[in-house]
């Protein structure tokens, strides 16, 4: 058997849940995965707004819960949503605990930022507007001083191997040669579905890998149509996109188009109305060809600097002082509600194979992420996951069974499908263009060799197809052809089977 290295765990990602992930499951040997430079190709890292949790000066996580139930539309999961949450402060100690410094005031207390459609102050960050990177950073660290981890970098997960419904290995890419990594436990912690689009926050690399691997081998996917366009992106030829935080407006920042009205004024939160109302309000002035501005010159002033430092260098770098000009933005892909379907442990459809962070699915964000809720589902799942994985470790099986790595070609059809999904699954869809887009992913899906890994196309035609299901709006997915929110809110569950059964019916 050539190219063959054997592992009890394998982690695939270097974000936030996966470098917290392989913290957790110290000293048992992890084998972490990263296709690019360790904490580099993540999401995480462009977090500005923070990671969210009940703060001291509330006595329990009850508000931050029905601030995101409000937010979710219906559609979260009441129990991941209480449990999750429930473990805000123990995940900020555990961050502490790896050398996570969060903001404090002269006082010694946490610092505490406001965002969109949160009921109270509870936004730990650090360095003002770099908590990301400060996250980043101190877990990054904490993986290389830990010796029971092992680091294989530019290194790409191309194929899940599975018994039975068993996982059994990967097939990866490592600097150009596929080698095979023999395992029963794999940790998808690959991101989201940015690079799926034409313009996105998340790192261009990432579109949906981790869900390509587990639809690739059966396992179920969740709530596929909601995706979350950020507000508030800086409209500049920067790629990816670079995101004016949300806390700027939690500061007092206001939205203005290019007749200077204020036209969030008349909505029930204004400009900290949860996401979706703001990126539609946002997108209806757009097509009407009004250009969209933040102003936080009266909010903040010659402050702007000194609170948001990252974001203010951002801006001076395309020419804009946010002390004394309008900052113009738009809306952009930001992040991904659905995923794989797991349950609170991280658990997959597919015996032995874990997912965290937002490659899950877990029912924590329902219809409609709460803003900062990501980075604490990150840290609140990967600890419980390795938790589980501990708990229930089993022993590595060994496998005779030759892997057969010869031919295999990762799909080049990105490009095109980045078309796709930019024009006709963006922040307003219509029977139309969904089945247009469903058709031409489907087209696609039907040229398939089984030689060709990673097939954007497959993920993008799951999400096609759930879009056209869901036949109402709800959150951030918004039907023009069906406005109305359906009394009865219903998850949706899909495997890649299903989607392409009813795609071939269309």
């Amino acid at each position: 058997m050539k190219n063959i290295m054997q592992s009890p765990v394998v982690v695939i990602g270097s974000g936030l849940a996966g470098l917290m992930t392989a913290l957790q499951l110290a000293p048992l040997p992890v084998l972490l995965l990263t296709q690019g430079k360790i904490g580099h190709e993540t999401s995480s890292i462009y977090a500005q707004g923070g990671i969210a949790a009940a703060s001291h000066e509330e006595k329990d996580s009850s508000a931050h819960i029905e601030d995101t139930l409000r937010a979710g539309a219906g559609l979260c999961d009441q129990k991941a949503v209480a449990t999750i949450l429930d473990d805000g402060r123990k995940a900020i100690e555990v961050l502490e605990k790896y050398g996570v410094i969060f903001d404090h005031d002269r006082h010694g207390r946490p610092r505490l930022g406001l965002e969109g459609a949160h009921s109270h102050r509870r936004i730990f960050h650090i360095d003002g507007d770099a908590s990301g990177q400060g996250i980043i950073k101190a877990l990054t660290e904490a993986v290389l001083r830990t010796p029971s981890i092992t680091v294989m970098e530019n290194t790409i997960a191309v194929r899940l191997l599975k018994d039975k419904n068993k996982i059994r290995g990967v097939i990866a890419q490592i600097e150009g040669q596929f080698r095979s990594i023999v395992t029963s436990t794999i940790v998808l912690a690959t991101g989201g579905i940015g690079g799926l689009f034409e313009e996105s926050t998340n790192p261009l690399q990432n579109y949906g890998q981790g869900l390509i691997l587990a639809a690739d081998i059966g396992a179920v996917l969740a709530d596929l149509e909601f995706i979350q366009f950020h507000p508030t992106a800086l409209d500049a030829n920067i790629f990816p996109k670079t995101l004016i935080s949300e806390a700027v407006r939690g500061e007092g920042a206001v939205l203005v188009n290019s007749d200077n009205q204020r036209f969030l004024a008349n909505t029930e939160g204004q400009e900290l109305a949860s996401r979706d109302v703001v990126a539609r309000a946002i997108y209806h002035q757009t097509i009407q060809g009004k250009k969209v501005y933040l102003d936080a010159r009266k909010a903040l002033g010659k402050g702007f600097k000194t609170r948001f430092p990252t974001i203010a260098q951002l801006c001076h770098q395309v020419g804009i002082d946010p002390s004394m000009d309008l900052i113009p933005v738009k809306p952009v892909e930001h992040f991904h509600m659905g995923g794989i379907m797991t349950n609170l442990n991280g658990e997959t459809t597919v015996k032995g194979l874990w997912a965290v962070g937002e490659v899950a699915s877990t029912g924590l964000h329902g219809a409609n992420r709460l803003a900062s809720n990501s980075l604490l589902e990150a840290t609140v799942m990967a600890m419980r996951a390795a938790k589980a994985i501990l708990y229930s470790y089993p022993s590595i099986q060994s496998n005779d069974n030759e892997i057969d790595e010869t031919g295999i070609v990762i799909s080049d059809r990105l490009p095109f499908v980045k078309k796709i999904m930019q024009k006709d699954l963006n922040i307003i869809r219509d029977e139309d263009t969904l089945r247009s887009a469903i058709r031409q992913f489907l087209t696609l899906v039907n040229e398939y060799d089984d030689q060709y890994v990673l097939n954007p196309e497959q993920i993008a035609m799951m999400i096609a197809v759930s879009a056209f299901l869901r036949k109402e709006s709800r959150g951030a997915h918004y039907r023009q052809d069906y406005p109305v929110t359906l009394e009865k809110a219903n998850r949706s569950f899909i495997s890649f089977d299903q989607a392409y059964q009813y795609a071939k019916t269309l």
